[in-house]
């Protein structure tokens, strides 16, 4: 049997997520469909800074901002740069002006699930073909692994990267962007991993030598989330077997010789598998034109490296004005799209930009020199200001 949904999402994350609320908060009901089996099938992790000009404005679109500002992590907006020896080149405290407060992905993702009214997410739900409804315009049909079909009138592409509702857009997709992160967490960091607590310091960490270079950011429970990322073919991760943990790490420390201890011990120490991410980006100012029925949100529609930290922030903000717009325009979904793309796309492709920029500014020869000078030309900006 084949149920009927005026307005399906594909993809339950924080875009997906946040227009289904928006909706509701304006009347408009509609069903997330996500592939994991249940909201706790993968941990979310990691940090995310949201911006006073997007994410923030969706929280405020959502009527969530009471339930926001509990989970936000007081002292998390702390930043310091680090050398490859572990010198401290700049470092910022947390004054909690809360410009972009941090929170835990997790947390914010659980908030969002929370909002929604019961049965709005139907979990286990991988999509595996799309197909028009011959003679109905706009309408199609979505088939899931699990053997389920429905109908929809308005189709969300929120399902990510490697989006399966992009390819009625668009025939643009991802390519490598050159870098590769391997991702690590050394848990209870200030008392299991004092050393590396230590370096981190209270937030935000960037520790930097040419190509080569740690992000990380202190949890909320303790935990030291790190990203080592540095530059290598597309093809590098093959040729390390992930699943002997030892020996990856042992392949990895071979890259960071002369670099401090502690910083080194973000990987040798880690509680964790070593899991490898390249970082793949679609080009820069990618647009469509309109087809009847289906749109965009957040990776599926722009995504870029994180290097800018516009990802999550773009992907809440697209789906709140989405969601606005099609409450705005309730008989007529084409205009609503129409508004909203002719916003997304100038505005996507000028992150897009940033990020590539501050990719290219991050992982080269001098870093983190780039880093610094871009402080220093904001703090001369912050100067002439005042």
């Amino acid at each position: 049997m084949t149920t009927h949904y005026p307005i399906a999402i594909l993809g339950g994350g924080l875009g997906g997520l946040i227009t289904a609320r928006v909706l509701h908060v304006n009347g408009i009901e509609s069903a997330v469909f996500e592939l994991e089996p249940d909201r706790t099938a993968r941990v979310q992790g990691g940090m995310l800074d949201i911006h006073d000009d997007n994410g923030q404005k969706a929280i405020h679109a959502a009527d969530l901002w009471n339930t926001f500002d509990s989970i936000i992590h007081r002292g998390g907006e702390s930043m310091r740069i680090l050398d490859h020896t572990g010198a401290v080149l700049r470092e910022e405290h947390d004054e909690g002006q809360m410009a972009r407060p941090e929170v835990d992905r997790g947390q914010l993702r659980d908030l969002l699930i929370d909002s929604l009214p019961e049965g709005t997410i139907r979990w286990g739900h991988k999509a595996v073909a799309i197909r028009d409804i011959d003679g109905v315009a706009g309408r199609r049909e979505v088939e899931f692994a699990n053997g389920q079909t429905i109908t929809t009138d308005l189709l969300i592409g929120a399902d990510g990267a490697w989006s399966k509702v992009r390819p009625l857009l668009t025939d643009a997709k991802p390519s490598y962007t050159g870098i590769s992160f391997i991702e690590a967490d050394l848990y209870d960091g200030p008392q299991q991993h004092p050393a590396e607590a230590a370096a981190m310091g209270a937030g935000m960490l960037f520790a930097f030598k040419d190509d080569t270079g740690i992000l990380g950011h202190l949890e909320t429970d303790g935990t030291l989330h790190v990203y080592l990322g540095f530059r290598v073919p597309e093809d590098w991760a093959d040729t390390i077997d992930f699943t002997d943990t030892p020996a990856a790490k042992q392949a990895i420390l071979e890259r960071l010789p002369g670099w401090n201890e502690a910083l080194r011990g973000f990987i040798a120490n880690a509680d964790t598998p070593l899991t490898p991410r390249p970082i793949n980006a679609l080009p820069a100012g990618i647009s469509w034109d309109r087809v009847v029925g289906v749109t965009l949100i957040g990776d599926a529609a722009h995504v870029m490296s994180p290097f800018a930290g516009e990802g999550a922030n773009l992907a809440l903000y697209d789906g709140a004005l989405l969601a606005l717009a099609i409450a705005e325009h309730p008989e007529d979904t084409e205009t609503a799209i129409a508004q909203y793309e002719a916003d997304l796309f100038p505005r996507s492709a000028d992150a897009a930009k940033d990020s590539a920029d501050s990719l290219e500014m991050l992982f080269a020869p001098g870093s983190p020199q780039g880093l610094l000078d871009m402080f220093t030309a904001f703090d001369a900006q912050t100067a002439s200001s005042d």
